[in-house]
């Protein structure tokens, strides 16, 4: 079994009709992100990420690919079971057909694969490689101290090949901190490098095109640092700020441009963002992978969260108008 572990830092954006935001005092105190975290992600069912061959009596064979199996379909069922791991697939394999339910561009098919009996050790096997857990890192926006509810990265949890959101089973969120940074080039994206500590501090709620949201198990309101929120008619081009975790010293605010804000935005990528603090570009680059989900400041309120980064150019990116994140938010927790 092989287990690729990764998480997409730019998600396809999806346009959606919104309801009109409440008022900032509806969502009580917001106070303000820019640590990273660690998530442990688990889909529902199984991915496929490849093929493999199986040696047999009779030659070479590929069982899965021979049942109609392609890269990127995800397993959800064998014989009406739900999979949720690997390990549950290759326990369903018992040498006879079984009936394999799965989803390939949105739409639910179902297959018969035969497993192969191996020459080598005799097991039946399917051949194909199988991806049942995602891990990553990325910044939270904001904190609902009161509640530890929060949200981060502004963008969903995506598939890297297709760009599709993944329908999420179970999240975790864990400890992490950071100990590097791969500098951001043109076409080359960089990221910040961590090391998850092992602590689960929390849980994942949704997954989505508007960011990923949980709940924190505890939250010190007295650590919070509360932040006003700015809406979408308030935001002006020019000046602003982000606020994000390079090293142990934790957050801190980096200048920034915002331009090209396009006020009837409802998804993911609502203004464009020019990282213009020296030390930032000098560090990283730009934007990287892994600051996804980073404040943004203007005027002293949060008006958004970083995004996107354009791989042409890790110096631009995208935001997300804040406005956005929490109306998202509210549908999920009410």
């Amino acid at each position: 079994m092989n287990k690729k572990i990764w998480i997409k830092a730019a998600a396809i954006c999806l346009a959606f009709c919104l309801l009109a935001v409440p008022a900032a005092a509806d969502y009580g105190t917001i106070a303000l992100g820019g640590m990273p975290f660690g998530v442990k992600f688990y889909a529902e069912g199984v991915v496929v990420i490849g093929f493999s061959e199986v040696e047999t009596e009779d030659g070479v064979r590929s069982p899965a690919y021979e049942a109609g199996l392609r890269v990127n379909d995800v397993i959800t069922h064998v014989d009406g079971r739900a999979i949720a791991t690997a390990r549950d697939f290759s326990d369903s394999l018992r040498g006879h057909a079984v009936e394999v339910t799965y989803r390939r561009d949105g739409s639910e098919r179902r297959a018969t694969l035969i497993p192969a009996q191996s020459s080598e050790d005799g097991r039946r096997l399917a051949g194909m490689w199988l991806r049942d857990t995602m891990a990553g890192i990325g910044t939270v926006t904001y904190i609902l101290p009161e509640s530890g509810d929060f949200a981060g990265l502004g963008h969903g949890i995506c598939d890297a090949e297709t760009g599709e959101l993944i329908p999420m089973e179970r999240g975790t969120v864990v400890d992490v901190t950071i100990t590097g940074i791969r500098k951001g080039q043109p076409g080359i994206p960089g990221e910040l490098k961590g090391s998850f500590l092992g602590k689960k501090t929390g849980a994942l709620i949704g997954n989505t095109e508007w960011g990923v949201f949980g709940v924190f198990a505890s939250c010190d309101p007295e650590s919070c640092t509360p932040v006003e929120i700015g809406a979408r008619d308030e935001i002006r081009p020019g000046r602003a700020s982000i606020v994000c975790t390079l090293d142990e010293n934790g957050p801190r605010e980096y200048e920034i441009c915002i331009s090209d804000i396009d006020r009837k935005s409802r998804d993911n990528r609502s203004f464009t963002i020019t990282v213009t603090d020296a030390e930032l570009l000098e560090k990283t680059g730009g934007i990287v992978q892994g600051m996804s989900g980073s404040p943004i400041l203007q005027n002293g309120k949060l008006v958004g969260a970083v995004t996107h980064v354009l791989v042409s150019d890790p110096g631009e990116g995208y935001g997300i108008f804040i406005e956005n994140m929490l109306e998202n938010m509210q549908s999920l927790f009410g």
